[in-house]
């Protein structure tokens, strides 16, 4: 197939996948995370994928998610650096495994920083105001414990390209996510993988746990 005619058959099937989308029943999802590696960042074009990532994501979402595990810690203030800058259509909140700080902005990024680590540290702070007397035992619940988290809230939809393997990703908000696993590597991710993932979420009947 001529380079012009694919490129032509591409977009006319990414404007169906819209189209599909926009005449479903079902409402798109409104938080989308995303999980890759730190080894996906080191191929060519990636951090101009993730850019392209966004402007998809933006389209349906009021907020987006991305999760970068990482398996060398001397490679996160490398990484920190990059996304700090990368360009984005909205406010981006970067954060790595130290960081306890809360990530609020529409865009956020988190770095090394496993659902383990961030319950921990939720729960660490909640220890601290008990021994300061800010907090009786008895009051902690959910709420408590999602107030100090350092992703806020649960994405509709969580993607996870390259293989059908979960990561140590907000463990605690994607409780009721829908996982869309595709072994379509990270360097090969277009929109219409995207919007692949986007209309199977419309797809299904979410059961939040029931």
């Amino acid at each position: 197939m001529p380079p012009a005619v694919k490129v032509a058959t591409v977009g006319l099937y990414e404007r169906y996948l819209a189209l599909r989308i926009r005449r479903h029943e079902a409402e798109p999802p409104d938080h989308v995370a995303l999980v890759i590696t730190e080894r996906d960042l080191l191929e060519r074009g990636a951090y101009d994928t993730l850019t392209d990532f966004f402007e998809w994501a933006i389209e349906y979402a009021s907020q987006i998610t991305v999760y970068v595990s990482v398996l060398d810690a001397a490679a996160v203030p490398a990484l920190q650096r990059e996304l700090e800058t990368i360009d984005a259509p909205r406010p981006v909140a970067v954060r790595g495994p130290e960081d306890r700080a809360r990530a609020d902005a529409p865009i956020r990024i988190g770095i090394g920083l496993g659902g383990k680590h961030e319950f921990t540290s939720a729960v660490r702070t909640l220890a601290e105001r008990v021994d300061a007397g800010d907090l009786d035992p008895d009051e902690i619940d959910d709420e408590h414990v999602e107030d100090h988290l350092v992703f806020p809230s649960e994405p509709d939809l969580v993607i996870k390209t390259g293989a059908e393997r979960l990561s140590d990703f907000m463990i605690w908000q994607s409780v009721y996510s829908e996982l869309y696993f595709t072994d379509i590597n990270w360097r090969d991710f277009r929109k219409r993988d995207f919007l692949r993932a986007v209309r199977e979420y419309c797809n299904r009947s979410r059961r939040f746990g029931r």
